[in-house]
């Protein structure tokens, strides 16, 4: 068995990043950079959802974060088109490192070779201790510490700008995926137990997601594969979940869509009783922009 209490951490001022506030997209400066006709329906079913008060669930990958797009992630929220959002483990520690330092994403082709890739002492006390401590869900204890403690850089927290508008944010993990995990303050159950109540918090969004929209953006197993589940146990509850609409936007171009999770598991199966299913291949940082440029378009329309 390994000695957890061991494990060497260093302070994170010591670290090099490669993301900074500097690299944030801003909201007032998106502008419809990518779009096609179907890209356009989709946005359309979006702005219908969030007018007649049905869930738009928005699910995202760390990249998202790392690509800058926190504050568009913020914006679409409190704009009102984006009612709940859902983020695996790695999210939830960019978003913490942004709102700290103003800056995340570490070398890691230079730190696993020492071991010291994950290390940085910070980011695991502040996710451990507080997923430790909280008897809610992951991500809304880590959100509401973020702002409560007003953390220096939270007004580009995606998880801190959730808590304060009231809104969802739920965190799906995965044992031994996250650099928090490596850590000695690292508690499995507590972890577990805190993500469970996220994913029932996520069952209740799917449930009314009848007319609703489900937007997958670079996560290509554990959220698409949360989501099935979630459904599968939203009808055998009774509830149709139907009409439903979902895209799934990432980069993959090196397989078939047959073998891509999203490709099933977002955009084919779910939609089976009524709806439509969206596979796009393009940049977050083109896609997501783009998406809430032309939504402010046609509200403004309406």
């Amino acid at each position: 068995m390994i000695d957890w209490s061991k494990l060497k951490t260093y302070p994170i001022a010591e670290r090099k990043n490669l993301v900074s506030l500097e690299d944030f997209v801003h909201p007032d400066q998106s502008r419809v950079a990518w779009d096609n006709e179907e890209f356009g329906r989709l946005c359309r079913h979006i702005s219908n959802a969030a007018r007649d008060g049905r869930p738009v669930l928005l699910q995202f990958g760390a990249h998202v974060i790392k690509c800058g797009l926190g504050l568009v992630v913020r914006d679409l929220m409190e704009r009102g088109f984006v009612s709940h959002v859902a983020m695996n483990g790695a999210c939830v520690i960019h978003d913490f490192e942004i709102a700290l330092i103003g800056e995340t994403s570490e070398d890691v082709a230079s730190g696993i070779e020492d071991g010291s890739f994950g290390m940085a002492e910070e980011t695991g006390r502040f996710i451990n201790e507080t997923v430790n401590a909280t008897g809610e869900g992951f991500g809304k204890a880590v959100g509401r510490r973020i702002s409560t403690e007003q953390l220096p850089h939270r007004s580009h927290s995606v998880l801190a700008g959730a808590f304060e508008m009231g809104i969802p944010a739920t965190v799906h993990v995965a044992i031994g995926t996250d650099i928090v995990h490596q850590h000695p303050t690292f508690d499995g159950a507590k972890t577990g137990a805190a993500s469970h109540r996220d994913f029932e918090t996520y069952i209740e969004t799917v449930c009314g997601m009848s007319g609703g929209v489900l937007l997958n953006f670079g996560s290509a197993v554990i959220l698409p594969e949360v989501f099935l589940k979630a459904l599968s146990m939203s009808r055998n509850l009774g509830h149709p979940v139907a009409p439903l609409y979902t895209a799934s936007f990432d980069l993959r171009r090196d397989v078939e869509d047959y073998y891509f999770r999203p490709a099933k598991n977002v955009v084919r199966r779910p939609v089976s009783l009524g709806g439509e299913g969206f596979n796009f291949r393009v940049d977050h940082r083109q896609s997501l922009p783009s998406m809430h440029r032309k939504l402010i378009q046609i509200a403004q329309e309406e």
